[in-house]
């Protein structure tokens, strides 16, 4: 169960959500800032204003900052869908990835590449469409989860545990595929299982956020309905709420913004368990707050983890998605441990 916040976080939310932006701002600019060579701030920021310097702003604008905006919105993305199916669980062990909404996507997306893609390893028809395969195959993992779950739907327990079965079945069909298509193709399927955040261009950065923009719109306008953390399914009743038809719909929006996500950059896992937690204890409960404070601590997650990766393993390109899997695997089992004890 999702533990009550301290009231002290409540009351500095707007300064710690402040100090989270800041801190997210840092790392976007350190992230531009660093590569094969050192761009010192001042240039960036004036490159960033509409100067141009030479040598410096191809550099800037056409490798540095797409991965830097890329894995801003997707690190954002996977925290706000956290935090949706978070809340409307009432449990803070849920997140994309348990759910299988992550491992629906790459299915889906897996599929599309070794179907799509010539012996060049060039896809035949657009890469707009490529959001469009994971977006479906993020809603078809959680139809099936509801399908399976059946009445037991309205059990917030019983759809994590359904949801887990379903995302290790979507897993193994994921690692089957990659073996029967076509050769040419694996290696790419690989690198976007582990996701990575390079060899990302403007056109589907342009496609990720305008895909992404109306469904976090809704997303703000929905918070409104989003039950307290301790209001169970009669007591919903009573308020006029039908919980598990809105779960339904959380549940469906969450795996929408999550394929989104992971479009490009792959199934980069646990910054959905991670953030919304880590917000939720430094911001507290209100809603508005907590997903936007979300969005920003994913989104520093992800980019600090692609900055943590160039440092370390450079002129090396090591997936991003890496920093979160050895961190967040940790984190899931300490969630785990204290639950138990809770009960």
């Amino acid at each position: 169960m999702i533990s009550p916040a301290r009231p002290l976080a409540a009351s500095r939310a707007p300064l710690t959500l402040a100090a989270i932006i800041l801190l997210f701002a840092v790392l976007a600019l350190t992230g531009i800032a660093f590569g094969s060579t050192w761009i010192p701030l001042a240039q960036v920021w004036d490159v960033l204003l509409g100067a141009d310097i030479r040598g410096k702003t191809v550099i800037i604008l056409q490798f540095r900052l797409p991965r830097v905006v890329i894995a801003a919105l997707a690190g954002g993305g996977f925290a706000i869908a956290g935090y949706l199916l978070q809340r409307v669980t009432r449990n803070e062990l849920a997140s994309p990835g348990i759910l299988g909404v992550v491992d629906g996507a790459a299915l889906a997306v897996v599929c599309f590449l070794a179907a799509l893609s010539n012996e060049s390893n060039a896809l035949v028809t657009s890469v707009a469409y490529q959001p469009v395969a994971a977006v479906a195959g993020s809603i078809a993992a959680i139809f099936v989860v509801f399908s399976f779950a059946g009445r037991q739907a309205a059990s917030a327990i019983r759809l994590l545990l359904f949801g887990t079965a379903v995302a290790a079945v979507l897993k193994s069909l994921t690692v089957i595929a990659m073996l029967v298509g076509p050769v040419y193709q694996a290696g790419q399927a690989a690198r976007w299982i582990a996701g990575a955040v390079n060899e990302i261009n403007w056109n589907e950065i342009r496609i990720t956020a305008i895909g992404m923009l109306p469904l976090v719109l809704l997303v703000l306008i929905v918070a409104r309905r989003l039950p307290p953390a301790d209001l169970d399914e009669t007591s919903a009743r009573s308020v006029g709420l039908n919980l598990p038809s809105f779960r339904i719909q959380i549940f469906i929006l969450a795996a929408a913004i999550t394929a989104l996500s992971a479009a490009f950059v792959g199934g980069v896992g646990f910054i959905g368990l991670m953030a919304p937690h880590l917000a939720r204890r430094l911001i507290g409960r209100t809603v508005h707050f907590g997903l936007i404070g979300s969005f920003f601590i994913g989104a520093s997650m992800l980019v600090g983890a692609d900055l943590l990766v160039r440092v370390l393993f450079s002129p090396t390109e090591v997936p991003a998605g890496t920093v979160p899997a050895v961190i967040g695997a940790p984190y899931f089992l300490y969630l785990l441990m204290r639950n138990q004890r809770h009960d």
